[in-house]
């Protein structure tokens, strides 16, 4: 069977074309066989206010068309521009076919696997900010 195969906790919550559906008291399996389903897990979700650095808000672009909440056109030109731009930032090779990924999917109209790819790069995002943090602290004079 081909499609979106999500793997549920006891609990989970998941949002599909729009609507919130949360599992049962058990573990649970669903094959999403729909093509076009706009499929998002809430536990993935970044909140707006959470969408502060460049790998978060192209994330949130790519969750709000996950949501129904975006328009997919509109909503692949600024994700395709964010991606070229995290490039800038992003230059070894396994970051980069990370970002390659992410735009084939994009350019596939896929926005769970370009979402997925691109969360990948957080951990990577987080170290770059306190590597730079580390750098701008000032030096105690002595």
């Amino acid at each position: 069977m081909t499609g979106l195969v999500l793997k549920l906790g006891p609990r989970e919550r998941i949002m599909i074309n729009g609507v919130v559906l949360e599992n049962g008291d058990r573990r649970s399996k669903l094959n999403v066989i729909t093509r076009d389903a706009k499929v998002l897990r809430l536990r993935d979700a970044i909140h707006p206010d959470d969408a502060t650095t460049p790998v978060t808000r192209v994330c949130y672009i790519a969750q709000m068309v996950l949501a129904g909440e975006a328009d997919p056109q509109e909503a692949a030109r600024q994700l395709t521009r964010g991606i070229e731009q995290l490039r800038f930032v992003f230059c070894d090779a396994d970051s980069g076919a990370t970002l390659d990924s992410a735009l084939q999917a994009i350019a596939a109209h896929r926005y769970y696997p370009a979402l997925k790819a691109l969360r990948g790069l957080l951990p990577r995002e987080e170290m770059l900010m306190k590597r730079t943090q580390k750098a701008s602290l000032p030096v105690a004079a002595e």
